[in-house]
Order: C-alpha cells, then sequence, then structure tokens
C-alpha cells in the first residue's frame, strides 16, 4: 500500500513539473483586463486643426511676401506691352523679387516695383488711420497676395539711367539719349501708330542713389520726366525700390518672365 501511495505520488508531482515547464516556455500569463482590447486614442478632428493650420499659412504667407518675394497686380497700362494692366480688365500679376537689390543695384533695363518718392506724392492726402474702413483692410490683404491693386504709392516701371548719368530726349531720330549714346529700346509701345514722338526733356542728371525710370507704353506713362515737375525730382531713390518683377505668374496665358533687356548695351549690329 506504501508502495502504491509513494508512485502515485510521484507520477503527480512528475505531472506538475511537466506542467510548471510548459507554462515557463509560454511566458507569463496575461494580468486580469490584458486581453481587452484597447478603444484607439480618438484624433483630432480636421476642422478643430483647420483654424491653426489657416494662421500658419497666413504666417508663412505674410513672412514670404514680406521678406523674399511678393505679388503685384498691375494697375494701370503704363507698361504695355511688357505688362498689361487697365480698368475693367484682367491685369497681369507679376513676382517681384525683393531680395535681389540687398545684394546689388538695380541696372538700366530692369523692371522695378517701387514706392513713389515725396515729390511724386506730394499732392496725395493720406488717411487718417479714423478714416480707414473694413474695405481698406481687404484691400490691403487683397494686394499682398496679388488679387487687388497695390498701394496707389507704388509704381512698376524701366530704369532707364543711374546716378551719376545724364539723361535727355531726344536725338535726331526721337531717341532717349544717356551720357551721349543713345538708347536701343525694342521694348517700346505705341498706342497710336499716329502719334510715336517722344516728348523732349533734359538733359538732367540723375543724383547719385537714385535711378530714372519711366514706362514701355512711352507715351502713356507719367515717369520720371513729369513727376514732381520733371528734372532731378522725378528721379526714384534706391532705397524706394521695393524688388525687381521677374514673372508674370497669372493670367496662365500670359506667363513668362519679364525682360530686362539693357538699352544701354548699345545698338544693334546694322
Amino acid at each position: 500500500m506504501v508502495d502504491v501511495v509513494s508512485a502515485s505520488s510521484s507520477e503527480g508531482e512528475r505531472r506538475r513539473r511537466r506542467y510548471r515547464l510548459n507554462d515557463d516556455a509560454a511566458g507569463p500569463r496575461p494580468s486580469r483586463g490584458a486581453h481587452r482590447i484597447r478603444k484607439p486614442q480618438k484624433q483630432r478632428s480636421f476642422w478643430k486643426e483647420l483654424p491653426l493650420l489657416i494662421v500658419v499659412a497666413l504666417l508663412l504667407t505674410f513672412g514670404i511676401q514680406h521678406f523674399v518675394a511678393r505679388v503685384y497686380m498691375i494697375p494701370s497700362g503704363s507698361m504695355e506691352q511688357t505688362l498689361h494692366g487697365c480698368p475693367g480688365c484682367v491685369p497681369d500679376r507679376v513676382l517681384v523679387d525683393k531680395l535681389v537689390y540687398q545684394f546689388t543695384d538695380p541696372d538700366p533695363g530692369d523692371v522695378v516695383v517701387f514706392t513713389g518718392p515725396e515729390p511724386w506724392t506730394e499732392n496725395d492726402v493720406p488717411l487718417d488711420a479714423s478714416e480707414e474702413t473694413l474695405t481698406d483692410v481687404f484691400q490691403e490683404f487683397g494686394s499682398l497676395v496679388g488679387l487687388a491693386p497695390p498701394d496707389e504709392r507704388d509704381f512698376v516701371k524701366r530704369v532707364i539711367a543711374v546716378g551719376g548719368q545724364t539723361v535727355r530726349c531726344c536725338d535726331g531720330n526721337n531717341r532717349v539719349v544717356v551720357d551721349g549714346e543713345p538708347l536701343y529700346e525694342p521694348y517700346l509701345y505705341w498706342a497710336s501708330p499716329y502719334h510715336q514722338e517722344q516728348e523732349e526733356f533734359g538733359p538732367v542728371t540723375v543724383p547719385e542713389g537714385s535711378v530714372w525710370v519711366m514706362g514701355d507704353n512711352r507715351n502713356n506713362s507719367a515717369d520720371s520726366r513729369v513727376q514732381g515737375g520733371g528734372g532731378v525730382r522725378g528721379a526714384v531713390p534706391v532705397e524706394n525700390i521695393i524688388g525687381k518683377a521677374r514673372v508674370i505668374v497669372l493670367p496662365p496665358g500670359r506667363w513668362g518672365g519679364i525682360s530686362d533687356y539693357n538699352p544701354q548695351a548699345g545698338l544693334p549690329l546694322p
């Protein structure tokens, strides 16, 4: 009887040991409740994140347009047909490089956007802050992204002469002359085939640190020849230049680079 009990005990011990070995090989048992499936964390709603995305996009847009480049809408026809603009039409929108003149000076032929100096705007009466309306705020925002005309004190013209040069018009062939040399201006546009005579002016010596600017639509442009009464008062200080017009970005059919042909490069070979 003792032998039977002893054998049974030994057999039971071997089974328990085998079960323990199997349990150890299988790894630790999951704790109570661990078998439950975790609910996925609720993702943030897109509509809750949208205001933040809009704010970030606006800040990036403002930063880029304030320091790097900005889109301008051409409000007038003074630069036809290089740049197209007129009341009631679909005007060009141009990308203006605001960095280039941080490293170099404007060259003859550059198409530049600038803030009119005091002689150009001395007859303007600026609005008091109390007179500004919500429309003015939308106007300013629209001008930042090229959806509205720029400030009325902003202009776009082509650089004809730089500081220290003497400019006048005209020679015997109806050409602008800089430092005694006639300019070759293939970009000129004449709205009327019966009126292709340039108005005489000068000679004017451009002050150092300034440029002399004129429109490509030569007989339909209020530029350095007439602004401020003409003469040296019509010159634009380099510090007033916002940037160089590089590309027409809209409308799609007008997309392309903007010519910066240097009119002082000399006449073409015969």
